[in-house]
């Protein structure tokens, strides 16, 4: 089966209790579900990017029956208390109640913060989500977690709580940008560590190839699956489900250190290999297998490097919200399809990679 045959297959996957429906066809596919969840009204919330409006729009006029999309500037600076209590009072103008069904559409900000809002307006109303960019379909709309931001550190203020649905907009793909399809494969690439060989050889193969030629629907289904997999052991985070914070203890820090001018799936990236380096320096990880990681990396465009001070990243990585007893824990690759959890590494070899990654990439020292 080649890719474009491949790609017009609908992947479901059930594993949480919830439908995710990974699509070409998303659209139609979301229609049907909420009509056929009888909900006596439903409201949808939007990204006010002009691609993701016009998919909401689409989607309203596959319903008929509802007011046009509720459109939301986002990012994440605006992934704040402040922005759900202007969507709270809009929800509230439009008559919203506790039985009314929340759409929302958009990336992986979107997700967090609608999700969030769903979680908290009237203490919770039922929620699903149209997922338009590949941040939101392999990671950020997966396994129930919603938040905002505080000045303090990202996802700071949050809950654990089930959409009803979610559905991957394939199409939607089509309509980003190649720098949006980089941000995502920063946590396609993560996966693909954790999950092993057949994956990551997979996206080896394929790196070189536009973006266009990819099997979408054989890549997301491979990160939900895996995704959902994890989190099905552990659904609130109290211990395998930390493999999925590979990178982001580092990339979170060097997000929140740049005042986010530096993007998740660049901080992700980055958060890769600092994750190496630090598992190298534990004597955790081969070289070879991590010069493996920075290739596949590199060929998919992302960054390597950072210009954002080693002090700076240490001091933002002191609000992380995965510290235990006061400490920072680790997640770090033994190899290629191996992933650990929970590491205390010492300040030394912390400090010595996050110097590294101010430089350019290189054969990392063996101790």
């Amino acid at each position: 089966m080649d890719a474009q045959e491949e790609d017009r297959s609908d992947r479901v996957v059930d594993r949480l209790g919830y439908p995710v429906v990974i699509s070409h066809n998303a659209l139609d596919a979301a229609a049907t579900w909420v009509r056929g969840s009888q909900a006596p009204s439903v409201v949808l919330l939007c990204d006010a990017q002009t691609h993701v409006v016009a998919r909401a729009r689409s989607l309203a006029r596959r319903l008929g029956d509802v007011p046009q999309p509720i459109s939301v500037a986002l990012g994440e600076t605006r992934k704040t208390l402040a922005t759900a209590e202007s969507i709270y009072k809009l929800l509230a103008d439009r008559g919203v109640s506790r039985d009314t069904l929340l759409v929302g559409v958009g990336g992986g900000v979107a997700s967090d913060l609608f999700g969030y809002v769903a979680a908290t307006y009237m203490r919770g109303i039922p929620y699903a989500h149209v997922a338009t960019s590949l941040v939101a379909m392999v990671d950020a709309a997966i396994g129930s977690k919603t938040g905002v931001n505080l000045a303090q550190g990202k996802n700071l203020v949050g809950t654990f709580t089930d959409p009803q649905a979610i559905f991957c907009d394939l199409k939607a793909l089509l309509t980003l940008p190649y720098r949006h399809i980089r941000e995502g494969l920063a946590e396609v690439v993560k996966a693909a560590i954790i999950e092993g060989d057949d994956f990551f050889e997979l996206l080896e193969e394929l790196a070189s190839s536009p973006f266009g030629d990819w099997p979408w629907s054989q890549i997301v289904y491979a990160a939900v699956d895996l995704k959902t997999m994890v989190v099905s052991d552990d659904r609130l985070e109290h211990g395998d489900r930390e493999l999925l914070n590979l990178g982001h203890t580092f990339g979170h820090a060097i997000e929140l250190a740049s005042g986010f001018t530096i993007s998740h799936g660049s901080g992700v990236a980055l958060g890769l290999r600092a994750a190496g380096l630090l598992a190298i320096r534990s004597k955790r990880f081969s070289a070879s297998q991590h010069l493996r990681v920075l290739s596949l990396l590199a060929l998919l465009g992302m960054p390597l490097r950072t210009s954002i001070s080693a002090d700076a990243i240490r001091s933002a990585m002191n609000l992380d919200k995965k510290k235990r007893l006061g400490g920072l824990r680790f997640v770090l690759p033994r190899s290629i399809g191996d992933v650990e959890f929970g590491v205390n590494v010492s300040e030394r070899h912390l400090n010595a990679t996050l110097t590294q990654l101010g430089r350019d990439p290189e054969p990392p020292p063996s101790r």
